[in-house]
């Protein structure tokens, strides 16, 4: 009997990963990651174990905290104190669900990991990666970063569900998660990204300047503002968007014409290709630049050492330090961060 362990969050979506895997024929056991001290934290970890329970499944506590601020948690607030605008995400599958849950996962002569992502794997020689079947729910655009390694030894057992069978199989089951509410976008935040900032970060207040470089007020602090952004500037006279961010002088550069905001091209750094082979240059693709964004034609191309991505319509907001993610059809090619 295969020996698989389950991420359990707490959450619907783990929950059912590990019933499903029970019912396929799998040794279960459920782990849950301590990685913050919110009483978010707390409860899910309650949850997941009264879960574990109704499945029959062990059940552990693992404690990486410790890891995660340092990983996640600094990475997080170094990218926006370097006027950047991080996944935490994405870093967070590859170094802690991928990488560190793995590791413990495989010393405990686990055959796989599991978790609840809605994503589709398909094993040959090569893993491949595919988005979920339910479009609205598919994250595999947090999975760019994943190697063939990492893959090798994962399943996803939602990726053929939608959201709302999931639910349902857990309302079967009379499990205390089927209406569950959908957990926040940052889990290591309680309340808003903006009050995390100001909190961990030394804000520095500086002018905003029009695009012609005239000064028309303050702001407070750039870590606090994105490209694109509308709301929470402060000024009279708008709307006023986010058009850059001027680190060398502390300027937040406005404009209040939306259509500055679209750029024809991208440049990406530490690009994953998921097949661990590079595909031929130019490539055509779809592209997401975005979690929430709708995938739009490009071609990546390589040039003089560095990825460029030039989209076939301009797009609004692309912002340095996002996730840029390459599909072909409904496989995940790979990806990179804009820069």
């Amino acid at each position: 009997m295969k020996k698989v362990i389950v991420a359990m969050s707490g959450g619907v979506d783990s929950s059912i990963s590990a019933a499903l895997l029970k019912k396929q024929g799998f040794f279960v056991i459920g782990a849950y990651m301590i990685l913050s001290d919110l009483k978010e934290s707390r409860e899910a970890k309650k949850r997941a174990k009264q879960v574990a329970k109704l499945l029959n499944i062990p059940f552990l506590i693992w404690d990486l905290r410790k890891e995660f601020k340092r990983i996640i948690i600094k990475g997080f607030l170094k990218e926006y104190q370097a006027g950047k605008t991080p996944n935490p995400c994405v870093i967070c599958n590859k170094e802690i669900k991928f990488g560190l849950f793995l590791k413990k996962a495989l010393s405990l002569k686990s055959d796989y990991i599991a978790t609840g992502h809605y994503a589709r794997i398909k094993k040959n020689k090569i893993v491949r990666l595919y988005q979920g079947k339910d479009k609205e729910k598919d994250q595999s655009y947090f999975l760019w970063q994943l190697n063939q390694k990492q893959l090798k030894k994962v399943i996803f057992p939602l990726g053929g569900y939608t959201k709302k069978e999931v639910k349902e199989i857990a309302r079967k089951l009379d499990l205390p998660v089927f209406d569950q509410k959908e957990s926040q976008e940052i889990c290591f935040i309680s309340k808003t990204t903006e009050q995390f900032l100001k909190k961990n970060l030394k804000l520095k207040p500086g002018k905003i300047i029009d695009e012609g470089g005239e000064e028309i007020g303050e702001h407070q602090g750039l870590a606090l503002y994105t490209i694109g952004q509308r709301k929470g500037i402060r000024l009279s006279g708008g709307p006023y968007y986010v058009l850059l961010k001027d680190l060398k002088n502390n300027y937040l550069v406005v404009t209040k014409k939306e259509k500055d905001l679209y750029r024809k091209q991208l440049i990406a750094k530490n690009i994953n290709w998921v097949s661990s082979i590079k595909p031929k240059m130019p490539i055509g693709v779809k592209v997401k630049i975005r979690y929430r964004h709708k995938s739009v034609p490009a071609t990546v191309s390589f040039k003089k050492g560095r990825y460029l991505v030039v989209f076939k319509k301009p797009e609004r907001a692309v912002t340095s330090g996002q996730s840029v993610v390459f599909y072909k059809k409904q496989e995940l090619l790979g990806g990179g961060i804009i820069c």
